[in-house]
């Protein structure tokens, strides 16, 4: 198993171009009430870099591990997400959300279905069921659905993320607990966006959607960078 420190010494420098662009985007903190083509590309900019990222480890890399195809076909969709959700009070929230449901397909894929985690899979449909309980009073029209598909698919991909972790035999990797927190921040993210667009409005929402939301999408492209040592540890299930 590859230790953290070997991996911030050989990964760190790959996401100096990541950590620049959030700071241009908190920097910027660009108005949300005048969308335009640039404030989508300083939003969107953070997740080219994870794009690079991934690319950065070759061509190779990527043909030879599904998984990091996955994800990498994830952050293209987020990016795509991302774009749409500047213009949500134009009617695009809806496009947003659908971009987004992809990203979720193509991560849970991405971290397979074995080991099941019977466990992990209970407590998040608790979570998902308390959370759509919570929102289904503000919702109407075809958001009752939507919502409740959205958090089907996010929730199904947090189990997948959760399941992965294990941390009582030689199967744990790093990789698998990056996984697991960026699943778990990206529902902090979009528990967020829920309550403070449909139920009230959320202190700092915006500082705390993006934050959660930067840091998830970089722990589940980092999550690729050993896909050789996950799949080999699943082969052994």
């Amino acid at each position: 198993m590859v230790s953290p420190v070997t991996v911030v010494k050989s990964e760190g420098p790959k996401l100096v171009p990541f950590f620049k662009s959030t700071c241009v985007y908190f920097v910027l903190w660009l108005p949300t009430s005048s969308p335009s083509w640039f404030s989508a590309l300083i939003k969107c900019l953070p997740i080219f870099c994870l794009w690079a990222f991934l690319l950065a480890h070759g061509f190779s890399f990527l043909g030879e591990h599904s998984s990091a195809r996955k994800i990498l076909a994830g952050l293209i969709f987020s990016a795509l997400g991302d774009a749409f959700l500047i213009w949500q009070e134009q009617g695009y929230f809806v496009h947003g959300l659908l971009m987004f449901a992809v990203t979720h397909i193509l991560y849970s894929s991405a971290f397979g279905m074995k080991p099941i985690n019977v466990r992990a899979g209970l407590a998040i449909i608790l979570v998902s069921g308390l959370c759509y309980i919570l929102l289904y009073p503000y919702l109407s029209g075809p958001f009752t659905y939507l919502v409740a598909v959205y958090i089907a698919l996010i929730g199904f991909m947090g189990w997948r993320a959760i399941a992965g972790v294990q941390l009582t035999n030689d199967l744990w990797t790093w990789t698998k607990l990056s996984a697991c927190l960026g699943a778990v921040l990206f529902m902090v993210s979009d528990l967020t966006i829920a309550v403070n667009k449909f139920c009230f409005p959320v202190p700092y929402s915006r500082a705390i959607i993006m934050a959660t939301y930067y840091a998830a999408q970089m722990l589940i492209a980092l999550s690729a960078v050993e896909c050789q040592d996950v799949e080999v540890a699943r082969k052994r299930l």
